[in-house]
Formats: C-alpha cells, structure tokens, sequence
C-alpha cells in the first residue's frame, strides 16, 4: 500500500490508520480460516448496549479480545470473532421515553407498536454509530455473523428455552414480593439493585391496644418504621416467641393509627429481640421478610401503592399521594394525632434502581420466575469437574460459587414492550394459561401476556444462540464451547453466572473454556469515571488525538487481570511516543534495504556479536509474549516488547548498525540489511495484535509478497537463535558503553571531543569481546587512544568507572575536579559496599538458601562475587586519588 520513500518523517495516526480497516474488509481476512485442520479458537463479542455509544470501557474489553483473536489466527488457529449488540430492554426504552418526553410524548400516546418502531430507529442509529467505533478500533471482527439479541433466530431460541423450563417445572408464575422500579414500572432483580446510604428517620409510633390493655402502664405498643406510608398496608405485630417481655400480649391486638384498622400480635422467630423494641410491624405487601412472615400466619397482604409509587385507595384521604410527599403529609398527622413519640434521624442503606437510579420499592406482584437451586446445583457441580470454566484471575471462582450457593429465584419478567415478549397467553374466558413457542391457534380468545423478558435471559444463552443454537449447525459443532470469554468482574452475577448454567443446561457443555475477568476504567484520580463527576472520557476522542494503537498500546500495557486501571494522559503521550519510536525506527530500516526484494537471514557463520545478540533476544521476546499472552498477562507482554524494541533493537542493534551500513565490507551491508529486514519482520509480527494499524501500514511498505499481516505467521521460538554467550559477552559490551558515556557526561565532555579511553580487564574473554568489537567502542566512545589490557597505568587525573570485571579510566586532567571525583569514587564505595553487604545478609539466611531454587541462590552468590570485584576495584581508586590530592 505504502512505497518505503513515502513513509512520513512523523508518525501521523490519521494518515497511517486511514483506509486501513476498509482494506482489512476488501481482502476479507477476518472471517474463519476454513482449515478443518487447524484447531478452532472462538469469541464471542459481550455485546453492547444500543443505548448508546461505547465508553472506554468497551475499548478496554474489546482490545483485549482483538489481542487474543489477531494472535491465535496468526498461530494458525481457525479463529472466530462473533460480533453483536444487545437489546438492554430497560435501558433503552428509558433512553427513547426520554426522548419523547421532551417532545411532549409518552410512549403511551404512541401504543405499543408505535413505541416499538421508534426504539427499532434508535437501535438502528446507535448500532450505525457502534459499527464506526469498531472499525476505529481496528476490531478484527466477522460481520458475516453478527448476532442483535432480538433477531428472530434469537427470538425462537429465547422461546424454546423458556417453554422447555417451563415444562420442566423450572419457571413459574406467582405472586410475590419483588423489587419495583417505580420510574421504569418494572420489576428489577436482586442484582439490579444497587444500595446506598440514604438519609432517613426513625419513627416512633403508639399502635394502641384495641381492648384496654396496658402495657408497661401504657396502653399502647411502641413500633419504630423508616417508612410511615406503608403502615396502611400492615397487617400485624411480631415479637420473638422465646422474648420473655411479650409473651403475655401474643394475641392480643392493636389498632394502626390513622387508618383505625385491627391488627393482631404474633409470634415468629423472624423477629430478632435484640433489635430495637424487639417488636416489628409486619406488612407482607411491602417487605419479602414480612411476606414470608405473613405467609407463615396466614396474614392479609395489603399493597398500599400504584406501580408509579403514589399511594392508592388504601392509604385513605392519602391516595394518590407521591410517597415521599405522603410521607411528610402521614408524619404531619401523626404528631397531630398525638401518636407520634419520637423521630430520631439514621443513615441507612436502601436499594436503587440501577438503571434509573430511584428508590426501589418492595411490591407484592404476580410475576415469572426461574427457579434457580437445581441450575445452580447443576453448575456448582461442574466446577468441580474437567470441564469447568477456568477462572481468571481464579479468586473469582470462589465468587461465583458463594453467589450460585446463596441464590435465589430470579424474576425475569419486566412491566416494558421492549425485548422478547413472554410466550404465555391467558384465555379470556377460562383464564388458563398456554406455553408455547408458537401462539394458540385461536388467537381471537387468547391474549399475550403484556411482559418481556429480563434482558438477561437472552443475553445468558449469547454463546451459543450466535453459534445457530438451537437448529442444527456447523458453526456450533465446530466452534462451541467458546474458547474465552472477556468481561468485566462487575458482571460476574449478571452475566457471567447465567451464561454457565443455561449453557450447561441446554448445551451440556460449559458455554467457554476461561472467563477473562478485568476491572473498571478509572481516571487518573482513582474514581469511577461518571457524568455526574464530568470525568468521562470517550475513546473516539482519544483515537483523534493518538491513534488507535496508541490508545489500545496503552490500555493493555496498564491491566492486570481482575484489577482496575487508571486512565492518564500522560500514558497516553507516552504510548504515542512509543507508536512514533516504531515508526521512526521502520522508516530508517526500510530506507536501508536498498534494493532488497526478499529478505534471507544470512548464513549463522556470517553473524557478528550483534547479530547472534539481536537474534537470541528477539528469540527470548517471543517466548515471553506467548507465555505470558497465554496466562492472560497482557500487561507484561508488552512490557518485554517495549524492553526489546527500545532498548535492545532502537537503542543498539539499530545504532550498531550504522557502523556497518557507512563501512565498505558490501557483504557486511547485505547481511545486515537482512537481518534488520528479518528484526523488523518478526517484531511487527509480535506487535501486530495489540497495534494492529501501524504494523501492517509499515509491514506492506517492506519487501515481501505477503497479502497481509492479519494473516501473517505468527513468530514461534528457534533453538537456532538461542545464545546465551552471546547474550552476556554484548551485556558486557554495552556495560563498557555505558560506563564510558556516563563519564563523559559527568564530565561535560561531548561524544564529538576524541579523549583517551583506558580499559583494565584481568578477564581474557571480556579483552576478546572488546577488541573484536572496537568498531563499537570507536563509535558509541569516540576515542582518541584506546587501550585495553589487564595491565594499565591510569594518571591520576582521570575519571573511573568500575563495570564487571574491568576499570574504565578517561584521563581528563583538565576537565576534572580531584576533589569532586573523589565525592563520585566515595558514592561508588557506598554503592557497592551496601549491594555486598545485601547479599550476604540474602546468603547468610539459612532459610533462603534451602528453600530458595539453586539457580536463584546461585545468581545471588554471583551477584556477590562481581559487586566485591567491583568494590576492590572502586576502593583502590578511591585511594589513589586521596593520595593524588595529599600530594
């Protein structure tokens, strides 16, 4: 695409990502490889909300997947990435009842049909704006396959699997407490619900007895409520049956104020002596302890409110009051009745709505439920077996299992007309009820019931209902169970739990291998980004100003599994300083290939020091990248690329090979230009799935017949570059390097201005390793005189450097301060001293050095050995510039 004299001298993102994604597409190299050979690797996408555009969040999780898919296709794996959106029921119809209430609308003035073509709009709108955001992302994505929650092939698995739990007894219909949205009047399940701290009250009420009793010479009880407007609906009073202090008034009654109606005291273990009176009000309608309370005693359930939380005809003169208003009017009257005693003020946790954010309400209503102990019992035996989901991070699990244990049935019927309409219909004349997967075939005397499903019913049986599930399908047998699925651990319950148990249920099988479980995105603060704390970021934003590449490079170097990751700027300069540092590196190899058609790694024999270098430490990279992109450690990953590209490749092949690039040897050259092209070749590959735009721009501007890099094979390790040798003798080199160029800059001595360069080694090897390389310390040293034998006399105007196993002296009489160089050699002394002293502490612990692995005591005895080399050595010198000074 790219000829290498037009690759810009600056990294431009815009420039680089432009067309790219849309070339991915023409060349159709997302879709499955279709080698019955090769092993199949699959993902399914979590799919998004079409409420609206995806958040950082999204580009966390999505990348992360890319990563792993990009990767396995180029190991050769026949890899499938589904891609999908979710309906999220309640969401969106929030989001469009919005809408039309600032026009004057409510979805009531439209009907249900109506109503449900203008959220059909909005899915559409949003789900255009989410498909840009993929391809800014550069996710590599088969469209072929992309599954909508509500696509009918969807529709008919969501209903063979409610009439089959239905049949199988699993789902039933009853009345009973839930929790109440009464914003998007609809139910909500447990996990829905989300609880803060709220300012309340105690209030403190007589309910008199209705017979003339006393008590405690009052002729009334004392009953503490949070919540006055319920006290319509209570229908009696519990006090513990082993409470000595209230034994004599069970079965007595009282009256409830206001209302004036009789209500009996009752004992029930329910009730905890120890809190507060001891005695509590029951009122089965607005409480699920209280309901199973009443259930227990046969009680009355008086529901006290309208599904929008007004108070209806049982609350009296209070009836069509907004609860909290009722509550103020209720109190009001209370103290005016002189039944009030006390209202003492509290902060206490109460339930809201995740979605809408109001006060939740504990309401009596007839709902469908999932009984959920045999599927759960289902799943927690499976985790016990081969085939269970790995967790990671594996503390999960423990999570998961204490949820699965504690379970309760789950309401998944929801008061909205968006999403999957439950298959059940009543007969308007005989009132039976009718499961089916199909409708009655006398519709006219039969009527759908109005609800839809939790939008997580549908969502739990996402990996294999995008597979074909449940017709008969090649894309099921081939590619189920997934292979891992990545989300975020704050979906654990929501998700994550009911994927397994109906996958299991319905599939036999586990719905993925590993569940990869990552944190939330926070800003730089620590805080969870929010609107209501103007600390949202939106990734589009981000890609306009770095780049993709820069954006997911730096979103994957930060995670660790199972933990939260801090959004910066500065993380982000400094990533896109990294992306440039690629480029630039790229555009001065290409540049120097010459004429190179088809790179050929040169002949082992033809390798310097360098090259053997390069090629073992590119070696060790890719095994790094795999090991660890296997483990899920993405951060770490990256940060062995980085170590490589920068250090080892920019900083010093790069450089090196300037030295033979400027030479004459025109063998030397071919050879190098080679295995620059071959560095370049393999690290591109090695980067290509976490920056997927930059590597192939740079990769088709390089000398090759490959059709893409989203196809490229990915680099597997060589027992031919392995060289520990050669490792080491460069280790030593580039220490010299380092020694000498840290003395000039101590000294204020430019690389420009040639001084003497005096290098002490008793090492014969390291004198080879030195002298065959001179070409090296001529460049990065710029010497005028270089000398390197076991014996040197250094003049006592110089500075030294202690390395392993050498001295490094520059004599610089009239640069340097005796005194100063004293003040350095003294630092070195500490320096070295405190490194001794912390190794035979390390060594002397008898502890460690039996229980530690040998080649870690090993390594610490050698680290011992050269830093007390290295402290002779400092000390010497100290002391022959101490007597420079007295002289």
């Amino acid at each position: 695409m790219t000829k290498p004299d037009e690759m810009a001298t600056k990294f431009d993102p815009q420039t680089v990502e432009a067309g790219m994604y849309q070339h991915w597409l023409d060349e159709d190299v997302f879709k499955p490889s279709g080698n019955p050979a090769a092993k199949p690797y699959s993902i399914v996408l979590p799919p998004p909300n079409v409420t609206g555009k995806l958040h950082l969040g999204h580009a966390w999780d999505t990348t992360l997947q890319d990563m792993l898919i990009r990767q396995k296709r180029m190991e050769g794996y026949d890899t499938l990435w589904i891609p999908g959106m979710d309906h999220a029921g309640i969401a969106t119809q929030a989001k469009v009842e919005a809408m039309l209430h600032e026009q004057g609308i409510s979805r009531y003035d439209l009907g249900r049909t109506d109503f449900i073509k203008q959220v059909w709009a909005w899915k559409d709108k949003f789900a255009q704006t989410i498909h840009e955001q993929w391809a800014k992302l550069g996710l590599s994505l088969d469209y072929q396959r992309e599954t909508f929650t509500l696509d009918d092939q969807v529709s008919a698995a969501v209903r063979k699997v409610f009439v089959t739990l239905y049949n199988q007894g699993l789902i039933y219909r009853a009345k009973y407490i839930i929790n109440w949205d009464p914003q998007a009047q609809t139910a909500l399940s447990d996990i829905e619900v989300v609880h803060q701290d709220d300012q309340g009250a105690f209030y403190h009420v007589k309910y008199p007895f209705t017979d003339g009793t006393t008590f405690n010479g009052k002729p009334y009880i004392e009953i503490a409520t949070t919540r006055p407007e319920t006290m319509f609906g209570d229908t009696a009073v519990a006090v513990n049956p082993s409470d000595s202090r209230y034994q004599e008034l069970v079965g007595k009654e009282v009256m409830v104020p206001l209302v004036n109606r009789k209500i009996p005291i009752i004992a029930d273990h329910y009730v905890d002596p120890e809190f507060g009176t001891g005695m509590v009000k029951i009122t089965p309608a607005h409480d699920p302890n209280d309901f199973k309370v009443g259930k227990r005693h046969q009680l009355a359930e008086i529901n006290t409110m309208n599904p929008d939380a007004t108070l209806n005809e049982a609350a009296g003169k209070y009836e069509g009051m907004e609860r909290f208003a009722a509550r103020k009017a209720i109190v009001a009257d209370l103290q005016a009745a002189h039944v009030l005693l006390s209202v003492d003020p509290l902060v206490h946790s109460v339930g809201h709505s995740e979605r809408t954010g109001v006060q939740v309400e504990a309401r009596l209503s007839t709902q469908w439920f999932v009984k959920m102990k045999p599927l759960a019992e289902a799943a927690l035996a499976n985790q016990k077996t081969d085939d269970a989901v790995n967790f990671v991070p594996e503390r999960f699990e423990n999570v998961f299992n204490q949820w699965m244990e504690n379970v309760h049935d789950w309401v998944i019927s929801r008061q909205l007309w968006w999403g999957h309409r439950i298959p059940a219909w009543y007969h308007k004349k005989t009132h039976e009820i009718y499961v089916g997967e199909q409708a009655p075939d006398d519709p006219e005397n039969w009527e759908q019931d109005p609800d839809v499903l939790d939008t997580w019913f549908s969502s739990a049986l996402w990996p294999f209902t995008t597979l074909g599930w449940p017709d008969t399908s090649s894309d099921f047998e081939r590619y189920f169970p997934t292979e891992t699925m990545v989300t975020g651990y704050d979906i654990v319950f929501f998700w994550v739990s009911r994927m397994i148990f109906q996958s299991l249920h319905f599939t036999g099988k586990r719905p993925f291998k590993n569940v990869l479980l990552h944190g939330l995105i926070r800003d730089e603060q620590g805080r969870k980004m929010s609107k209501s704390l103007g600390n949202g970021i939106d990734p589009m934003d981000v890609i306009e100003k770095y780049g993709a590449d820069a954006l997911r490079w730096s979103l994957s170097t930060g995670t660790t599994p199972g933990q939260d990751e801090r959004f910066s700027y500065d993380k982000m300069d400094a990533s896109w300083k990294f992306v440039n540092k690629i480029w630039n590196a790229s555009r001065y190899v290409i540049m120097n290939l010459g004429d190179l058609q088809q790179p050929q790694l040169p002949a082992a024999s033809d390798w310097n020091l360098a090259d053997r270098w390069i090629l073992a430490r590119l070696n060790r990279v890719i095994g790094l990248v795999r090991t660890n992109y296997d483990k899920f450690n993405f951060g770490e990953a990256n940060r062995a690329l980085y170590d490589f590209i920068w250090n080892d490749f920019c900083d010093w092949y790069i450089e090196m090979s300037k030295e033979t690039l400027t030479g004459d040897d025109e063998q030397a050259k071919q050879n190098t230009r080679n295995l620059l092209a071959y560095i370049l070749d393999q690290t591109l590959r090695l980067l290509h799935p976490v920056m997927p735009f930059v590597t192939e721009k740079i990769w088709l501007s390089m000398p090759h017949t490959g059709r893409s890099l989203v196809v490229a094979a990915y680099p597997d390790q060589q027992q031919r570059f392995v060289n520990q040798t050669a490792e080491d003798d460069m280790e030593h080199l580039i220490e010299v390097i380092k020694a000498i160029r840290n003395i000039r800059a101590e000294a204020n001595a430019p690389l420009k201005r040639p001084v003497d360069i005096l290098i002490k080694t008793d090492n014969a090897k390291l004198r080879e390793v030195l002298q065959t390389n001179r070409e090296y310390l001529d460049r990065f040293g710029h010497p005028q005189k270089l000398v390197i034998a076991d014996q040197v006399t250094v003049p006592d105007l110089a500075m030294t450097a202690v390395v392993t196993d050498a001295e490094i002296s520059i004599p610089l009489a009239e640069l340097v301060d005796l005194k100063e160089e004293a003040t350095r050699m003294q630092k070195e002394v500490a320096e070295f001293t405190a490194e001794v002293q912390r190794s035979k502490r390390k060594l002397d612990n008898q502890h460690f050095v039996e229980n530690a692995p040998a080649d870690l005591v090993a390594e610490e005895r050698q680290k011992q050995t050269i830093n007390q080399n290295k402290l002779v050595a400092a000390e010497q010198r100290l002391a022959k510039i101490k007597a420079a000074i007295a002289n």
